[in-house]
C-alpha cells in the first residue's frame, strides 16, 4: 500500500495529501494498491508517507527503481547509455539578505516565546516599516533608503540573537546551539563567500549556475540521469551535489552496475563531460573534432549525438510530470529520494503506455485465429495461401 501510494504520487504529480484524496475517489488507484473491494475511507494519514520514505531510504527505493527498469524486459539490456545532468530545485524562494534577516528575527521571537524569555523589544512594527522601505530598491531614488533599512534589519537580528544567548539557560543554549550558530553564519557571510546559507529550513541548498539565459541561477542540487540509447528508459538516477558533470560518472557507473549486475560499454554525453575519454573501462563519447574519419564513421558518430538529444525532453517530462522540477522533501536524504521516485514514476508511465498497444495486438491475434479457422474449415482454402497465425 505504501509503495503504491508513493508510485501514484510521482506518476501523476500529486502531493502527500492529494494522493490520499485521489485514492479514495479512484477505484483504479485502489486496485493498483491491491484492494479487492472499493474503500470509502482514507487508508492512512498523509504524514505516514513521510515516515515511510525516511524509513526505507535510498536503499529501499533503489529496489523499487530496479523493478521499474526490469518491467521493460530486454529493451533495457543494452550496453550503450545516454547521460545528462539537471538541477532539482529546493522548495525555497529566491534568497535575499533581507528575507533571511527577517526570518531570523521571527525565529528569535518564536524561541523567546517558547522559553518565556522577557525581551526588551520584539521589533514587530519596526520590521514591518523597514520591509516597506525595500520596495523598488533597484530604483536609483530608492536604493540608499533600502540599503539603510537592510543594515537596520541586520542590526536588529544580531541584537535579538545576543539577547537570547544571554538570557537562555546553559541547557537551553545547548539545545538551540545549532540554530543559533546558523543565524550567526547568515549574519557573517559575505557576497564572495563559498558554501553560503540560502535558506534557514534548507541550509544544504546550493547555488548552481547552468548558463541558462532565462534562469541564471538555480537553488537546489544537481541530479544525474542515465537513459538507454534506443528504448528511452531511465536506468540510472542519483543526486550528486554540485559536482562537475564529468565527476558524476563514477557514482553513476557504480549505481548502474549495482542495479543491473553487468557493465556498460559506452556513455554518450554532451560537452559538459569533457576531460576523460574512459572511466572504469567505459568509453565516454562527446562531440569533438576527430581527424582521419571516413564518411561512414562520421555519419555513425553524428547519429549517436542526434540520439543523445532525446534525454533533454525526458528531463523536461521528469520536471513537469514527475515532481523533479520542485523538490519538497527535506534534507540531503530528500534530494536522493526525489530523483529516484521521479525516475520510477517516469518508467512506470512509459510502461503503462504500452499496455493499450499490447491489448490491441492480443485482439488482432484472436481475430486472426478466428479467420484462420473459418477459412480452413468453412471455405476450404488451402492453408498455404493464408497468413501465418503469428503475423500480428
Amino acid at each position: 500500500l505504501m509503495i503504491s501510494l508513493l508510485l501514484l504520487k510521482h506518476m501523476y504529480d500529486l502531493g502527500d495529501e492529494t494522493v490520499i484524496q485521489a485514492w479514495v475517489q479512484n477505484p483504479y488507484f485502489q486496485y493498483f494498491s491491491g484492494e479487492t473491494t472499493f474503500q470509502w475511507e482514507p487508508p492512512i494519514d498523509p504524514s505516514d508517507l513521510v515516515h515511510f520514505r525516511n524509513r526505507i531510504g535510498e536503499r529501499g527505493l533503489e529496489k523499487v527503481f530496479k523493478m521499474s527498469i526490469e518491467l521493460h524486459g530486454d529493451s533495457v539490456k543494452k550496453e550503450i547509455v545516454i547521460a545528462d545532468t539537471t538541477v532539482q530545485e529546493k522548495n525555497i524562494t529566491y534568497p535575499t539578505d533581507v528575507k533571511l534577516y527577517v526570518k531570523i528575527i521571527k525565529k528569535c521571537n518564536k524561541i523567546a516565546g517558547a522559553e518565556s524569555v522577557m525581551q526588551r523589544q520584539r521589533y514587530t512594527r519596526v520590521v514591518k516599516s523597514l520591509l516597506l522601505q525595500q520596495r523598488f530598491r533597484n530604483h536609483p531614488k530608492n536604493y540608499k533608503k533600502a540599503r539603510n533599512a537592510e543594515r537596520k534589519l541586520k542590526t536588529i537580528a544580531g541584537r535579538l540573537i545576543r539577547e537570547l544567548e544571554r538570557k537562555l539557560s546553559e541547557e537551553k543554549r545547548q539545545y538551540y546551539s545549532e540554530q543559533l550558530s546558523l543565524f550567526h553564519k547568515v549574519l557573517n557571510q559575505q557576497k564572495s563567500d563559498t558554501h553560503k546559507i540560502y535558506s534557514l529550513h534548507e541550509p544544504e541548498t546550493l547555488c548552481i549556475s547552468k548558463g541558462k539565459e532565462h534562469k541564471r541561477y538555480e537553488f537546489g542540487t544537481k541530479a544525474s540521469c542515465l537513459l538507454t540509447k534506443d528504448s528511452g528508459v531511465i536506468v540510472g538516477a542519483l543526486d550528486c551535489n554540485n559536482l562537475f558533470d564529468g565527476h558524476t560518472l563514477d557514482a553513476a557507473i557504480d549505481q548502474y552496475e549495482r542495479l543491473h549486475n553487468k557493465k556498460m560499454k559506452e556513455i554518450i554525453g554532451d560537452r559538459g563531460y569533457r576531460g576523460k575519454r574512459k572511466i572504469k573501462d567505459v568509453t565516454i563519447t562527446i562531440p569533438r573534432k576527430e581527424k582521419g574519419l571516413t564518411p561512414y564513421q562520421k555519419r555513425k558518430i553524428r547519429s549517436k549525438f542526434k540520439r543523445r538529444a532525446s534525454i533533454e525532453p525526458t528531463i523536461g517530462h521528469l520536471k513537469s510530470d514527475n515532481r523533479l522540477g520542485r523538490n519538497y522533501y527535506k534534507g540531503k536524504a530528500g534530494d536522493t529520494i526525489n530523483i529516484l521516485l521521479a525516475a520510477i514514476g517516469f518508467n512506470l508511465r512509459k510502461w503503462m503506455r504500452k499496455i493499450p498497444f499490447l491489448r490491441l495486438c492480443r485482439n488482432l491475434v484472436i481475430k486472426n485465429l478466428y479467420l484462420y479457422k473459418y477459412f480452413v474449415e468453412q471455405v476450404n482454402i488451402p492453408v498455404g495461401n493464408l497468413c501465418p497465425v503469428g503475423t500480428f
